[in-house]
């Protein structure tokens, strides 16, 4: 009876992974057309913002050669590790993987060119000669027909994201491949943090078992070479910090929940979107069964809104005339219809098959271990309600980064004996989007 229950569960995980493949593709097809039809999607290759390419790089060999080293050597090294060295490891990994799929596209066009073009930061950082007239004049800037107005990615987000660069140009580290290098360094270590999370929430050992999942996530290809990327590595620590605080797992629990409190702060003033991860919070909250943590969070988070309001910059003005923004550009034509039901779709490719099989075994409870399931939901549920709110027509596969990392945990849930199936697929999935494709944002 045991082996025929197995033999279904398993059964039932390629069924999920064919589901989301058929979805996916659909997605495609429906986009296609649209897009050829009346042009309406604003993208060249639905449901992601790319176009198609097939070609190769001087990061290809290098993919290979860390896909095949994760695939075979990842699960046993993940459980012999050290833990201090696991976690170590994982940032590192993690990192080779990310600059190896980025390097596929080459140096410029896949790193330094990335955070440079029209749409990009990097554009106005020449432009900030005084951090106070900015951030004053900062909502100002940001509709279409204001004098000045901010490129793309700029007028989107709050002044922290342009203020990390600039930061950055200050201290002699100006430039796309600097600003690549910060993305990537700390993209990566979101690998690390969700461990940190799952270790604290639900057990080392499944930390262990998702840990090469994390490493290998498809998701890399969007965090080489994106801001997003930097805003869920910090984002991911924000959590990791406030789970230790909530589990008391950390020496000093009150200074972790500070920690946590002012990394959250800071995402506040780095994307208006990453709002949305109270629910992970509340999630991590729920699983620990305890808030008292809360009020250590909101005073390491209190001083950035007092800091950047007192300079001259109001969050909620700067977020209600963001909407405006948004529907002055593409979004105005982007039809709701489609982009509701294929952002999800494209999360296919970001989390990648093995995720897509560990939510199914999450929601179908086959594996009781609540605070991994927890925290999963807590990611999966942040990105319906972004998805709900029509404030993400596509480009979803590098907006919603920060929520997506926590569903990458859910492979944990898989049979030990298929990981390397797994692990296998997943690898796959990112190459062939890297291979196929030119991402761009």
């Amino acid at each position: 009876m045991g082996r025929v229950s197995t033999s279904l569960f398993r059964r039932k995980d390629m069924y999920a992974a064919g589901a989301a493949v058929a979805l996916f593709a659909v997605a495609a097809a429906v986009g296609h057309h649209l897009e050829n039809r009346d042009g309406t999607l604003r993208l060249r290759w639905p449901p992601l913002y790319a176009y198609w390419e097939p070609h190769v790089g001087p990061g290809t060999p290098a993919a290979l050669v860390v896909a095949a080293l994760v695939v075979v050597y990842g699960p046993t090294a993940a459980r012999r590790l050290g833990w201090r060295r696991l976690l170590w490891a994982s940032w590192g990994v993690s990192a080779a993987w990310i600059w190896s799929l980025a390097l596929i596209d080459g140096w410029y066009r896949g790193v330094t060119r990335r955070l440079t073009t029209k749409y990009e930061y990097l554009q106005s950082v020449p432009e900030v000669q005084d951090v106070g007239a900015t951030l004053r004049e900062f909502s100002g800037r940001i509709l279409m027909d204001a004098p000045d107005n901010w490129p793309a990615h700029v007028a989107g987000h709050p002044p922290g994201a342009l203020l990390t660069f600039v930061g950055l140009d200050r201290i002699g580290l100006g430039g796309g491949a600097w600003a690549a290098v910060l993305c990537v360094t700390v993209g990566a270590s979101a690998a690390t943090a969700v461990l940190v999370a799952v270790r604290a929430l639900a057990d080392e050992h499944t930390a262990r078992v998702a840990a090469p999942f994390l490493v290998l996530a498809p998701a890399a290809v969007w965090i080489g070479v994106s801001a997003d990327g930097y805003f869920a590595g910090v984002s991911a620590w924000a959590v990791a910090l406030l789970a230790l605080a909530a589990t008391r797992r950390a020496r000093l629990p009150w200074l972790a929940g500070l920690g946590s409190g002012v990394l959250f702060g800071w995402t506040m003033y780095l994307s208006y979107g990453l709002g949305l991860l109270a629910v992970v919070a509340v999630a991590v909250l729920v699983a620990a069964r305890t808030w008292r943590p809360v009020p250590w969070v909101v005073l390491g988070a209190l001083p950035w809104v007092v800091a950047f309001t007192v300079a001259g910059f109001w969050w909620y003005e700067g977020y209600t005339t963001l909407v405006e923004r948004y529907y002055q550009g593409a979004a105005g034509v982007r039809p709701y219809a489609y982009y509701v039901w294929a952002n999800l779709a494209a999360q296919v490719v970001v989390v990648g098959l093995a995720t897509v099989a560990g939510l199914r075994r999450a929601a179908g409870r086959e594996v009781r271990r609540s605070g991994l399931v927890l925290l999963v939901a807590g990611g999966l549920l942040a990105m319906l309600v972004a998805n709900l709110s029509g404030m993400s027509k596509a480009e979803t596969e590098r907006i919603w980064l920060p929520f997506a990392i926590w569903l990458l945990p859910a492979a944990a849930l898989l049979p030990v004996r298929d990981h390397r199936w797994w692990l296998g697929a997943q690898a796959a999935v990112a190459l062939t989007v890297n291979h196929l494709l030119v991402t761009g944002w």
